[in-house]
């Protein structure tokens, strides 16, 4: 095998990874591709010259998750519109919902019915701006400073704002899922913003693909007894669901 092929399979799976996560750091990819920090540098960065990757502070991240992208570029597009579709039961009039961002939360936000009234609060500009096309929906940014990892608020004043609230239902998704561990992220200030937005709601629905099941990051949001709804595009009744299934945990 020449090493020219050896670089491409590197760089494919950097590719794949970024692409079901979102993000991924540096740290990660030296882990699971078993090479130096170097070598992950010089691929990301030639990933991002060819235009396939978006690099930011310590790790890269998808194209599709930046504001000028096109959604039905996004990865795994056709599933997050199932998983959209899904969660739309779940909305009811007159609600409070806080909820965060992504591209599986984008593509949720596209399909809310331009008459259906309610109120969103959200810590990402992005998602504030999506739900601006929506004409009857109340929408709350709590801002601060921004987190150039999870595009979101953070700090002090995020954590103060949601700890006055309580909503009926927080809508989020998240780069990692695992029955034992429950959802993770890489990102101290995305697991604590993640964490309070949890406390200050009624109900959690956790929105993912099937491919974040069954993996872990390095930092715990929650466990999965502090979820309601889990969404994903597979069947509620699919083999691979089975194992999320508890007393309190409804998978849709």
């Amino acid at each position: 095998m020449s090493v020219n092929l050896l670089k491409k399979e590197r760089k494919d799976l950097i590719l794949k990874e970024i692409n079901v996560h979102t993000r991924i750091s540096l740290n990660e990819l030296v882990d699971k591709l078993n090479v130096s920090e170097d070598t992950v540098r010089r691929d990301i960065n030639e990933l991002s010259e060819e235009g396939e990757i978006i690099k930011i502070r310590g790790g890269a991240m998808s194209k599709a998750y930046h504001h000028t992208s096109n959604l039905k570029e996004t990865y795994a597009h056709s599933q997050k519109e199932i998983i959209g579709r899904k969660t739309l039961h779940l909305l009811k009039e007159g609600m409070l919902v806080i909820i965060g961002g992504g591209t599986t939360i984008r593509e949720f936000v596209k399909l809310i019915p331009d008459d259906f009234s309610a109120t969103f609060m959200t810590v990402n500009p992005l998602t504030a701006v999506e739900l601006l096309d929506k004409p009857n929906l109340e929408i709350i940014l709590i801002g601060g400073q921004l987190s150039r990892y999870s595009q979101m608020s953070v700090g002090g004043e995020v954590h103060h704002r949601l700890s006055e609230m309580k909503a009926d239902l927080c809508i989020i998704g998240t780069n990692a899922i695992d029955v034992q561990t429950g959802l993770t992220d890489s990102d101290w200030e995305t697991v604590q913003v993640k964490k309070a937005m949890m406390k200050a709601s009624d109900k959690v629905a956790i929105l993912a693909i099937s491919e974040k099941l069954n993996s872990v990051m390095k930092m715990k949001i929650a466990d999965l007894d502090e979820i309601d709804y889990l969404i994903t595009e597979l069947p509620a009744d699919a083999a691979m669901m089975a194992a999320y299934q508890n007393s309190k945990l409804k998978v849709l």
